[in-house]
Formats: C-alpha cells, sequence, structure tokens
C-alpha cells in the first residue's frame, strides 16, 4: 500500500506536531494546519488527499465547518473529527455533514488510523469493552459546561458547582494519552 496523505488540523501545536509526527512514522505522509484558514490554504495546495483529521475546537473556528469544504475538493477523503469532550450532537452533525467517524481525545495515532479505515456502515463495529474512566467522564464532563457557558470559567464553575479556582485547577490536571493507556491496562488485568 502506498503513503496515504493526510490533512490534521490541530490548534494546539505541541499536540499536532506529536500526532503528526507519530501518523509519519506509521507510513503516512501528513500536511498540518493549526486554524479553517491555514487548512483551506493547504487544500489548495494538494493534488489528493486520502484522509482528514480535523479538531472540533479550533479556537475561534469550528472542524465541523471544514468537513465539507475538505469533501467538496475531495470527495474521497475519509474525514475523522476529533474532540476534547464528547457530545452526541456534534457526532451527528459530524455524520451528517460527511465525516467518516468522531473520536474523543485522547486519540492515539492506532485510534485515528483505525477510525480513517472503519467502515461506519458495518454494523458489527465493536464497541469499547469497557466504560471511560471517571477521570475521563469529569473532563468531558467539564469540557461541555465550559463549552455550554461560552468558555466563561467563572461562570462554569458556577454551574458545576465548584469554586473558579478549583475549576482552573482541575483543567490544568488535563488527561493524557498515556493516562488513557494505563487505565485501560489496569482494567485488562
Amino acid at each position: 500500500m502506498s503513503e496515504r496523505q493526510l490533512l490534521l488540523v490541530e490548534d494546539d501545536e505541541p499536540l499536532a506536531k506529536q500526532t503528526a509526527r507519530a501518523l509519519e512514522l506509521r507510513g503516512n505522509r501528513v500536511t498540518v494546519a493549526h486554524n479553517a484558514e491555514q487548512a483551506l490554504a493547504q487544500l489548495a495546495g494538494l493534488q489528493h488527499l486520502d484522509g482528514a483529521i480535523l479538531d472540533q475546537n479550533l479556537g475561534n473556528d469550528n472542524g465541523l465547518d471544514l468537513i465539507e469544504p475538505v469533501l467538496e475538493h475531495f470527495p474521497a477523503c475519509r474525514v475523522i473529527l476529533l474532540t476534547g469532550y464528547g457530545s452526541i450532537t456534534a457526532a451527528v452533525a459530524a455524520t451528517h455533514r460527511g465525516a467518516r467517524n468522531y473520536l474523543t481525545k485522547p486519540a492515539s495515532p492506532a485510534d485515528i488510523l483505525l477510525a480513517l479505515d472503519a467502515d461506519p456502515t458495518n454494523p458489527t463495529l465493536p464497541l469499547p469493552a469497557t466504560p471511560p474512566s471517571l477521570q475521563r467522564l469529569e473532563w468531558e464532563h467539564i469540557q461541555r459546561t465550559l463549552d455550554a457557558h461560552d468558555g466563561n470559567i467563572s461562570r462554569a464553575a458556577d454551574a458545576l458547582g465548584i469554586h473558579r479556582r478549583t475549576l482552573q485547577r482541575r483543567l490544568k490536571k488535563r488527561p493524557s494519552a498515556s493516562d488513557y493507556q494505563r487505565d485501560k491496562h489496569f482494567r485488562e488485568d
């Protein structure tokens, strides 16, 4: 199989660099953009595109808005939407706009590649063997609450029933991919 050409749109530059490198080590060519404007400029310069990995929250931009332009340029492209928190509404919107799959962060390069290769119409797609960890559920709930309050820390803290400083401390403790791998390992034992 020849190298796949992928577009990674991620506003967190260190995460984008790390993810791109890991995908390249698995035999892919990766073009990186950090916002919608850069992504559209990259699309115009590509000859072909096999897959697009789009972060949902791109600062002032939304990765959902990039799905249609990607598919207009490259109708056969497989689009994956990544988000720091899961939302049924966003997942439905992503698939209605043409995304092939929707993953919550942190998603490993292996998870991303599996999602690109998976057939979403296959009713036998495996479901997770275990529920998400309590840490991940808490993180996702905090992110949904922040989103509902337009990123306002004070209002989100009030809605969560915690002090603003407590919320800020919890936000600094963002779960990492290694934390989830560790949780997965303990659940398998």
